[in-house]
Formats: structure tokens, C-alpha cells, sequence
């Protein structure tokens, strides 16, 4: 890849970013696509976040992915949100130019993950297990694009679940609604499922042995998808897929949320194929 006075800069920050997948994904594409592109990361600290971004537009750098802990932090630096950022209240893209407008394309991803899985959500009940920042994600932009019948989210956390659902319901026209997790609200709002995401951190390594939902409690015509990629097959969907649900693996959101921000950045399709080979020979390293 020739790097030059023309090359043009992308990043991702974060603290820590020593793990991240990002750079020999995106550099991939931009030498196969050759688009004249180099992506690096930076680790960046909390108490730096405002010289990092006044800086990268200084140095015309062109895009921004943005991971722990900065994704609620960075919008204040920001002028412009996406209609899907402002109702999330999180950015993981940023794009500069004249002005810097911040997306979340994390939704965006497991959208297009379902429906190349063969779970396209229209007209479907999606059950969400967790509240959090993914949660938040995944839950907006169904509710704005994904056409759903609805929407029902377990938590743990009772605030942040009446967060979510408020935000949701208000903002998005779509009629969320919420449950404490527990074994019998698991077991009830999974029989009336169509799609089953699972958004919490339970199965991540090195917790690989645990699961929120057993295969007894699942049913054969039953979705699942699983965010955690770190194993691409965690424990929910070897349980899923003994129950003899269709599975779609947390890997391919990780892949289609980083395609929607080089659209966002350079307009172009990113080859996933390509991305999806890089991630794994790194995952297998």
C-alpha cells in the first residue's frame, strides 16, 4: 500500500484500543478497493477527547470510529448528530468535513446482519435480552428502519430499561416495551418471539461457558443472534442451534457496522467477504 502526501486518514479511538480489529480489516479494503486510504489507531484518554478531535480536524484526517469509553463523551465535540445518534445518544462514526456529524451505525449493522441471516425483522416481535449501549443500538434502528411488530427488552438495570423504552416509544413512534430479566419473564417473552438478540457482555471471553437462555427454553422456529464475537460460536448458539433455531453470529454485526461507515465516509460497498476473512485470520491468531 503507498502511503503519500495524498493518502487520506481514518482512525479508530478508544482506551484501551491495543486489541482492535479495525485497522488490518478496513486497511484490506481500502488497498483491495484502491482507494488511496491508510486506517490507524489511536489510543486516546478520557481527559484528552476534545484536543484529539479539534486536532484530527487540524490534520485533515477524514473519519472517526469511535469505541470505549468515548461514545457518549465524543458528541459534545461534535456539530451534528444522525437522526439514529441523537435518539441512541452514542456515536461509534464520524465524519469530517466542513462539518463534524456523528452516526451510529452499530444498529445499522445488526439490521443488515439479520436480514443476511435470513431474519429480516418486518412485521416480526423482537425480544432483546439487555439494556445497555448495544441494546440501545440495535432496539432504535429497528424501531426506525426495521419495521417491526415490536419490540420487547429484558434488563436488569430498571432505570436504564425505562430509559430505553421511554426513548424509544417517544421519539420513534414504535411501541417498545420492557421486563425485568428473569427465568419466567426469559421463558414467557421467548415463546412469543420471532427474533431473540442477545446484547450483554454473559458468553464473552473468557466467559465462554455461560448463557442467559438454555436450549429447553427455545424453540425451532425461534431466530437467535448472539453480538458477542469473541468465540465467533459462543454458548447461546450452540444452545440455539441444538434446539434447531436459525443462528447468525455476533461477527457479522461487527463486519456490517464497519461497511456502513466506509459508505458513510467514501461511499463506497465494502467487499464483506474480505472483511469477514481478515477478522477471523485475526480472531484465529
Amino acid at each position: 500500500m503507498r502511503i503519500d502526501a495524498k493518502t487520506k486518514v481514518f482512525c479508530v479511538i478508544g482506551d484501551p484500543i491495543e486489541h482492535s480489529l479495525s485497522p488490518p480489516m478496513h486497511n484490506a479494503v481500502f488497498e483491495k478497493l484502491n482507494l488511496g486510504c491508510v486506517y490507524v489507531a489511536f489510543m486516546v484518554k478520557q481527559a484528552d477527547l476534545k484536543d484529539a478531535l479539534k486536532g484530527f480536524k487540524a490534520l485533515g484526517i477524514r473519519g472517526i470510529n469511535v469505541t470505549i469509553p468515548h461514545k457518549v463523551a465524543v458528541i459534545k465535540y461534535l456539530d451534528r448528530l444522525s437522526e439514529e445518534a441523537r435518539i441512541i445518544g452514542a456515536v461509534n462514526t464520524i465524519k469530517i468535513g466542513e462539518e463534524v456529524v456523528g452516526y451510529n451505525t452499530d444498529g445499522i449493522g445488526a439490521l443488515r446482519a439479520l436480514r443476511e441471516g435470513g431474519a429480516d425483522p418486518e412485521d416480526k416481535n423482537v425480544l432483546i435480552l439487555g439494556s445497555g449501549g448495544a441494546a440501545r443500538a440495535i432496539s432504535v434502528t429497528l424501531a426506525l428502519q426495521g419495521n417491526v411488530n415490536s419490540i420487547m427488552i429484558l434488563g436488569i438495570d430498571k432505570d436504564e430499561l425505562l430509559r430505553l423504552i421511554a426513548d424509544i416509544t417517544k421519539k420513534t413512534g414504535i411501541n417498545a416495551s420492557g421486563k425485568i430479566m428473569t427465568e419466567d419473564t426469559k421463558k414467557e417473552e421467548i415463546m412469543k418471539a420471532d427474533i431473540l438478540i442477545h446484547c450483554t457482555p454473559v458468553g464473552m471471553y473468557p466467559r465462554i461457558d455461560e448463557s442467559l437462555v438454555t436450549a429447553e427454553m427455545l424453540k425451532e422456529d425461534l431466530h437467535v443472534m448472539d453480538i458477542v464475537y469473541t468465540p465467533r460460536e459462543t454458548k447461546l448458539l450452540k444452545e440455539a442451534k441444538k434446539a434447531g433455531c436459525n443462528t447468525i453470529e455476533g461477527l457479522w454485526m461487527f463486519i456490517y457496522q464497519a461497511a456502513e461507515s466506509e459508505k458513510i465516509w467514501l461511499g463506497v460497498d465494502a467487499p464483506v467477504d474480505l472483511m469477514k476473512e481478515v477478522v477471523v485470520k485475526e480472531l484465529e491468531r
